[in-house]
């Protein structure tokens, strides 16, 4: 008869619920010196090889962080619906912060149970709220990505990707 041990690192916490919360912002807020960072007449325009112009893949994260964070905290995922679309980058800033807001808003209603819990993101992604949150955070970075491709082919050096406030 063998007996398993578990090792110390399998039931550590490697993330606070406030840790993971704190970095998430540090990466929105890199994001948002990124959106500040673009000329105004290319953050809306600008395009390389048929990608998206970078509003756009802001404008996917607005509609997947704040509905997708509700859906975690309720278990009541609302069809996911496009970010409202502006004009400027005034505008396009003041939706950001407004969704930066609402997620410190949110995040402390999320029952503890619910980063774990399975679910079916807007009906469906299945995933537990930790992928979830997960998945939020690495599309960002990835579509960052080619953020720091257009500024960088506009001319432009771009935030440090380490800098994140």
């Amino acid at each position: 008869m063998s007996t398993q041990t578990v090792s110390p690192i399998a039931s550590a916490t490697i993330f606070t619920p406030q840790q993971l919360l704190t970095h998430w912002q540090g990466h929105r807020g890199l994001t948002r010196k990124m959106i500040e960072a673009f000329p105004d007449d290319k953050l809306f325009t600008y395009s390389i090889g048929g990608m998206r112009p970078f509003s756009e893949l802001v404008y996917e994260f607005l509609g997947m962080a704040v509905p997708g964070l509700n859906g975690i905290a309720t278990g009541k995922w609302q069809k996911w619906a496009d970010a409202e679309k502006v004009n400027t980058k005034a505008e396009l800033l003041a939706l950001w912060d407004e969704a930066t807001a609402q997620i410190n808003d949110i995040w402390p209603t999320i029952p503890a149970h619910r980063f774990q819990e399975q679910d079916v993101a807007f009906g469906q992604w299945p995933g537990t709220g930790i992928s979830f949150i997960f998945y939020f955070i690495d599309n960002e970075i990835h579509h960052r990505g080619q953020a720091y491709v257009y500024l960088r082919s506009l001319g432009i050096e771009p935030p440090a990707f380490w800098d994140r406030p």
